[in-house]
């Protein structure tokens, strides 16, 4: 369905942002405007990142647990594993990045008649973000379930061999999962156009993050109680639980995966783009290499590093804390962390109206200084009543404020890019790779200064401090990142780079009159 428009114009920010020559005003993206994006796309683009959610709950929580407890490798060489996932994640990802945004370089009339090398046939009609998602799907189902699984025909090889065997799957897995991540990501900003909507749309996209990640917790739990093993830590006999783990959830993620496919039209919505762009007072088109020239680009990296090394390293070592330094039964690595996620979740819901109602950063404020609340419980906490009851009030305040700091930062990333969807795969691939680098590299050295090969008594405070003094500075270092933000309108950028209008933004720019059909 299109809705043509008379003597008016949309300029970058798509959708709601309609000048009209005649009172030379620029509307506010109204209730009206922005329910252009029906609820089917909004769930549909919600549902796109499931499979790589369910999987990366799997890799972050369980991957040491199972090369460590399950397959008995020592805690250096189930580092390197986990660190050789991150090093190929951390490439794909601007790897990607640039190959999306070559496939708008050229303006929409001639790749609409001249066709693309690269994305020709039945692929041309998802549109470059989706082929990349589909590729990326494909990639996940067919490595990720050998990761969870004993090494085939080489179980009882070295270590050192089997490193190796596990390598290949988790490269191929890997690059699949940053496609699906960057691709997924980038579509953000060409289907929300204003502050209000993006934050509504990355809310829902992780309000489906921490189903996912209840769903891997839900069925660990379930499945390491049938199995009796409740009152006991994690051990090999836990092979098939994993296993079993593993097979249904990516078989519910590519069920999620389908829908998304269906529901999401990429094409239309570019035109929208592609229609402001032509226009003459639309902003100059940012390449991928101008970001790097943008003192805004490093500072947003910075923030969103530092998230990300907080709630992965809080999820990675959740586990392993709970096993090695409380000694609690095997259920305890799926109840806690699935209080951590539950926390996450009830705060997503709240992010939308909070954020309306006292911006961003500090809502940013507000979550670092809940994470750093969960670490210094783990630091002072001890005694029964800590081991029974406060390790989920941990794990609550963990969910609470890597929540609220993950949404917000997805949020920044999508205001920095502002109109400039052409390059925004380019962007998310440049904050995903020094995510992925940054969490590969701490956690590797974490394995690598444990104190002994096999835990013993004496080194059971070692994943106190990892939880309490590693997962702090990282927060520390997230709110030093944004002190430097706190005078900056982001996505405001020199040269005519123009950040496209809020929701609380009133600019007048007379405009030349134009028919223009803007796809709904």
């Amino acid at each position: 369905m299109s809705m043509n428009t008379t003597t008016s114009q949309v300029v970058p920010g798509g959708e709601g942002n309609i000048q009209n020559d005649s009172s030379a005003t620029m509307c506010k993206p109204d209730a009206e405007i922005r329910s252009k994006l029906s609820w089917k796309t909004r769930i549909s683009f919600s549902v796109g990142h499931v499979l790589n959610d369910l999987t990366a709950s799997m890799w972050f929580t369980y991957l040491l647990v199972f090369f460590h407890l399950v397959l008995r490798f020592d805690n250096s060489l189930s580092g390197i594993v986990l660190l050789i996932g991150q090093i190929a994640d951390g490439i794909a990802t601007p790897f990607v990045g640039l190959q999306v945004g070559e496939a708008y370089s050229n303006p929409a009339g001639q790749r609409r008649h001249q066709g693309s090398k690269c994305y020709s046939g039945l692929l041309a009609n998802f549109g470059p973000r989706k082929t990349w998602h589909f590729f990326g799907t494909m990639c996940i189902l067919a490595s990720f379930p050998f990761i969870f699984m004993p090494c085939v025909g080489c179980a009882t090889s070295s270590q050192w061999a089997q490193v190796i065997y596990f390598s290949g799957f988790i490269v191929i897995f890997q690059f699949g999962w940053a496609a699906v991540q960057v691709s997924h990501l980038s579509l953000i900003p060409v289907l929300a156009h204003d502050e209000r909507s993006r934050t509504e749309l990355t809310a829902l996209r992780y309000a489906f993050t921490v189903a996912s990640n209840i769903t891997i917790y839900a069925m660990t739990w379930v499945t390491l109680g049938v199995t009796g093993a409740s009152q006991q830590v994690v051990g090999p006999e836990d092979t098939t639980d994993f296993r079993d783990v593993v097979l249904i959830a990516v078989g519910i993620g590519a069920l999620f995966s389908i829908f998304f496919h269906c529901g999401v039209d990429e094409v239309k919505h570019n035109q929208v783009y592609y229609s402001s762009m032509n226009q003459p007072n639309s902003p100059s088109a940012m390449k991928a290499f101008d970001w790097l020239k943008e003192k805004q680009f490093y500072q947003v990296a910075v923030l969103y590093m530092a998230t990300r090394l907080f709630v992965n390293l809080s999820q990675v070592y959740l586990p392993l804390w709970l096993q090695d330094t409380l000694q609690l039964g095997a259920t305890s690595v799926a109840t806690t962390p699935l209080a951590l996620f539950v926390s996450g979740f009830l705060t997503s819901l709240a992010m939308g109206p909070l954020t309306q109602v006292v911006g961003r950063k500090v809502v940013y404020l507000m979550g670092a200084l809940i994470g750093m609340g969960a670490c210094v419980y783990v630091w002072f906490g001890n005694g029964e009543f800590f081991q029974t009851y406060g390790v989920y009030g941990v794990a609550a305040l963990y969910g609470a404020g890597g929540s609220t700091m993950l949404i917000t930062s997805l949020a920044v990333t999508a205001d920095l890019i502002g109109p400039h969807v052409e390059s925004g795969a380019f962007v998310y691939g440049a904050m995903s790779f020094t995510d992925k680098l940054s969490n590969g590299i701490t956690v590797f050295l974490i394995q690598y200064l444990h104190p002994c090969p096999s835990c013993c008594p004496e080194c059971k405070p070692y994943y106190v401090m990892i939880l309490a003094l590693v997962c702090g500075g990282a927060a520390l270092l997230a709110l030093m990142s944004l002190a430097t933000m706190i005078p900056l309108d982001i996505g405001v950028l020199p040269k005519g780079y123009q950040r496209i209008a809020s929701d609380t933004e009133d600019d007048v720019t007379p405009e030349t009159n134009r028919n223009i059909s803007v796809m709904a």
